[in-house]
């Protein structure tokens, strides 16, 4: 007996008895696996529908002018060198970032869960990661920087404003071999997607981020600020994706969420938060925070309020007494989230729309 199956306008005919067999058996981990890759019967519908809105979203800084930005950096007149300073380390910041756990977690990640909708956005999570190192090549080569003057500028800041690292608190033990029939095991995936999801890519450099944004919103270096805008709007999918795995999970495995574990969750994103603050204040610092016309206070708090609505998301209770309100809501909203910051819009083809011409200039 065969059963349609439906995803969009598109009619799929299953095998009923085969089909619903498949279905039942699929979970996060230690679910029914496939040697064929076989995305139907979908279970994770959401995830299927991130990918094709990341698919959808490609986006490719080549297709982007640097000529504004090259007149910018050359005219005194325009930008400051505090200015300039910004932008070095926000590259520097793209030169190391990738180097730093992301790729481990990824790959572990994508061996390790069983459903194949959920291997399909993880592949697509990797592409756009290389994308994003590849709009590095074309921000250097537009400026004419030294690459390992940005990358020794941000790691300078990074040295004096994040003597601890939260990346260190990912295990070594999280790797495709990971037994996850194992309580404990269940337990350090369910950490370790949290860690990396929320409190690494959920926060961490949100306040440099917010610099090089708050100069796009004024008109400078365009084209390098709508490169961070649809960098952050990968990001907001890729925590997205995140948040729906971790959410999944624990809702397959019940006897994870213990007040223990929330309280070591609510912990570790704590933090997060301290450390980007200290990165902020004392790796940026003040004159920095007001170079790109922010006001120090007014980012922390932003920070306090990325951190409450990543836990809240979580179903954990915030870190602060009453949820923290959005001191910069223009943000969300120049990256295109929007105050919730829930649903990532999408950018269809965002470079041809906003591409450069040297008759711009």
């Amino acid at each position: 007996m065969q059963k349609v199956f439906q995803i969009g306008p598109r009619s799929f005919a299953l095998d009923q008895a085969k089909a619903e067999q498949v279905f039942a058996g699929k979970r996060v981990i230690n679910g029914y696996e496939t040697m064929t890759f076989n995305l139907l019967p979908l279970k994770y519908q959401w995830a299927y529908e991130l990918y094709r809105a990341m698919k959808a979203n490609h986006w490719d800084a080549e297709e982007l002018s640097m000529a504004r930005d090259v007149a910018h950096w050359r005219d005194v007149r325009v930008v400051s060198d505090a200015e300039r300073d910004i932008i070095r380390l926000a590259i520097g910041y793209f030169s190391a970032a990738e180097a730093m756990d992301g790729y481990a977690v990824r790959y572990a990640t994508r061996e390790l869960v069983t459903a194949p909708e959920l291997k399909l956005v993880l592949g697509r999570h990797t592409h756009e990661e290389n994308v994003h190192t590849d709009s590095l090549v074309h921000m250097i080569g537009g400026l004419g920087l030294n690459p390992h003057e940005c990358e020794a500028r941000f790691r300078e800041a990074c040295e004096r404003g994040r003597p601890a690292e939260l990346s260190e608190r990912i295990s070594p033990e999280f790797n495709r071999a990971l037994d996850l029939t194992r309580l404990e095991n269940k337990q350090l995936f369910a950490r370790t997607i949290f860690l990396f999801g929320q409190c690494l890519e959920g926060t961490r450099f949100c306040g440099l981020h917010a610099l090089v944004l708050s100069l796009h919103a004024q008109g400078k270096f365009p084209t390098i600020g709508q490169i961070f805008r649809n960098t952050r709007r990968d990001e907001a999918q890729h925590i997205e994706f995140f948040r729906n795995l971790f959410l999944e999970l624990i809702k397959e495995n019940g006897e994870l969420w213990t007040e223990p574990f929330k309280a070591e969750l609510r912990e570790l994103m704590r933090e997060a938060i301290e450390q980007e603050k200290t990165f902020v204040t004392v790796g940026l610092g003040a004159e920095m925070v007001a170079a790109a016309g922010l006001g120090l206070d007014e980012l922390l708090a932003y920070l306090d309020y990325v951190g409450d609505r990543r836990l809240e998301g979580c179903n954990l209770a915030p870190l602060s007494a009453t949820a923290a309100k959005n001191p910069l809501p223009w943000l969300d909203e120049l990256i295109g989230l929007g105050s919730a910051g829930a649903q990532p819009h999408e950018y269809q083809k965002t470079a041809s729309l906003h591409q450069s011409s040297d008759d711009d200039l």
